[in-house]
């Protein structure tokens, strides 16, 4: 009888949706690796190996802590591999210490790491508890397989803005929580770019410009929505944080947008006269604005748009005409 092939960390890393460097931390830290050695002295997972990786998985997006998945994987996998496991900790001697269950409180970041998300689905605490752990390969599972699955709008709305709500008030007015922000927004912008390169084709309708506002840092929102367009078939360009006014209507002349979008998180970044000077073109540009800064009366000849889903449609109609389908 054949034996069955065993697999490279770059084929089990695609198959399980995780980076190979978050299976190779695994297997450092929990012992949940390869057990069989190649040619070279390349290690390569067995069906069983893999077996125990996707129990692993599963239990990290359920909201468990990778050490006590990695302790419910070992303990579900055969006696002998469990024996061979254990013989080879003794061989390589011991790991690097898992994280605690149930840290001790801290006196900086006013109790444990664990931040409380009552009534949350498994996915939202999973992403919480990687996100205070500094565990970005869990995290960036966890939004993957989100995304995949509900597409970006909804990733959005039902699991990174509770995730943020929560690190915001766990750390108010603390310089504690920024590690966990910085790191937990990078790992949602990677994921963003992985949706968007997946994508269909635009179309050959005209582009949408997304911007800042000329005093506001906060992009992350507008990364979002340019990845919720490309699900859309809809080209958008990303001009990032603080564009001043004059950059804006340089970038509307030499690309001739559907839409221009502008965000503003805070009302003292909002722009008193950045619609004075927009470029009259042919046919025009419509100017969509949203974020809180924004609140209170809009200038004209701006449309506010007040949540993600109404500025992905409203974005949409501009760019593929109002006759177009949306997702």
């Amino acid at each position: 009888m054949r034996a069955e092939p065993s697999l490279t960390v770059a084929v089990v890393a695609r198959r399980l949706g995780v980076a190979p460097a978050t299976l190779r931390t695994w297997d450092r830290r929990y012992g949940v690796g390869p057990s069989e050695h190649s040619a070279g002295s390349h290690r390569r997972y067995t069906p069983d190996d893999v077996a125990r990786l996707e129990r692993m998985r599963q239990l990290t997006l359920e909201g468990v802590t990778p050490a006590e998945a990695a302790r419910v994987a070992l303990a579900d996998a055969a006696p002998e591999l469990l024996h061979s496991e254990s013989e080879s900790r003794e061989q390589l001697g011991p790991r690097e210490p898992t994280e605690p269950t149930q840290p001790k409180a801290s006196p900086a970041t006013g109790g444990g790491r664990i931040i409380a998300t009552p009534g949350a689905a498994p996915e939202v605490k999973g992403l919480a508890r990687a996100a205070t752990a500094l565990d970005s390969g869990t995290a960036t599972a966890i939004v993957s397989e989100y995304v995949q699955r509900n597409g970006v709008v909804s990733t959005w709305d039902t699991l990174l803005v509770p995730v943020l709500q929560s690190i915001g008030e766990r750390w108010e007015s603390l310089d504690a929580g920024v590690a966990v922000e910085h790191l937990l927004s990078e790992v949602v912008l990677g994921c963003l770019r992985q949706s968007a390169a997946s994508a269909p084709s635009p179309t050959k309708a005209r582009t949408v410009l997304l911007a800042c506002a000329p005093e506001e840092q906060h992009t992350l929102p507008i990364h979002v929505l340019s990845a919720a367009l490309a699900e859309r078939r809809v080209d958008s360009r990303v001009l990032g944080a603080r564009v001043p006014a004059a950059a804006l209507h340089a970038a509307v002349r030499r690309s001739g947008p559907a839409a221009v979008f502008i965000w503003a998180h805070r009302a003292e970044a909002k722009p008193t006269d950045l619609f004075e000077h927009i470029p009259v073109m042919r046919p025009p540009v419509s100017v969509v604005v949203g974020g809180p800064g924004w609140s209170g009366e809009v200038p004209a000849p701006a449309v506010y748009v007040d949540s993600l889903p109404q500025a992905v449609s409203v974005l949409t109609r501009t760019a593929l005409g109002s006759g177009s389908s949306t997702r």
